[in-house]
């Protein structure tokens, strides 16, 4: 059988979604019973809980799965790591792109579950510089790595589309811990995220 892939979404709460969000469209001057607006509150309400599924995941969990013993004490880094996320603030995309570096203390783990943990925390309602911290925390406690580094690179709706309507402002977070304290160490993980190797 071919590979199919399967949208599970809990009917209780897609269905108040729905009413939520044909309510707003009323509120905003539409009419929800427009043939254009017929679907729309169903689409949103699963896209709603697409792009906030992180709240149902485990960084953890992700993290054990392809977790294993390698006696090794090198950097590795997975850079440009596409980041989707919503800000809590008003509730508009940000996104951008996430750099993970860690130095492993005895384990490793699948280079994909670095990717994975991005989304688990993207995938909530956000403000960048707590999403930096919760993806270093994550990596942190399941690895016990001699040191983690994050640094992402977003571009935020809630400042483009409204407000001060800055079109090309890129907002920068990093978080640091361990042997990325070192200035020395973090120098080489900025230069290696900045440079082009392939």
């Amino acid at each position: 059988m071919a590979y199919k892939k399967v949208e599970q979404y809990d009917g209780d709460t897609t269905a108040s979604l729905i009413e939520t969000y044909e309510r707003a469209l009323g509120l905003l001057g539409e009419d929800p019973q427009r043939e254009g607006l017929l679907k729309t509150p169903e689409r949103i309400a699963k896209a709603m809980q697409f792009m906030t599924q992180g709240y149902q995941q485990s960084s953890r969990d992700i993290l054990n799965s392809a977790k294993f013993h390698e006696p090794i004490s090198e950097m590795i880094i997975v850079k440009d790591i596409e980041v989707y996320s919503m800000c809590e603030h008003h509730m508009l995309p940000f996104f951008g792109k996430a750099h993970v570096a860690y130095i492993p203390n005895g384990w490793i783990t699948g280079l994909s579950k670095i990717a994975r943990v991005v989304d688990v925390y993207a995938r909530r309602l956000q403000v960048q510089e707590r999403l930096t911290t919760q993806i270093l925390d994550a990596i942190k406690d399941a690895l016990q790595p001699l040191g983690v580094a994050v640094v992402i690179e977003a571009s935020h709706l809630c400042m483009m589309m409204r407000g001060v309507q800055k079109q090309n402002s890129v907002t920068t977070t990093s978080a640091f811990f361990g042997e990325f304290e070192k200035n020395e160490t973090r120098s080489e993980f900025i230069r290696l995220i900045g440079s082009s190797l392939h």
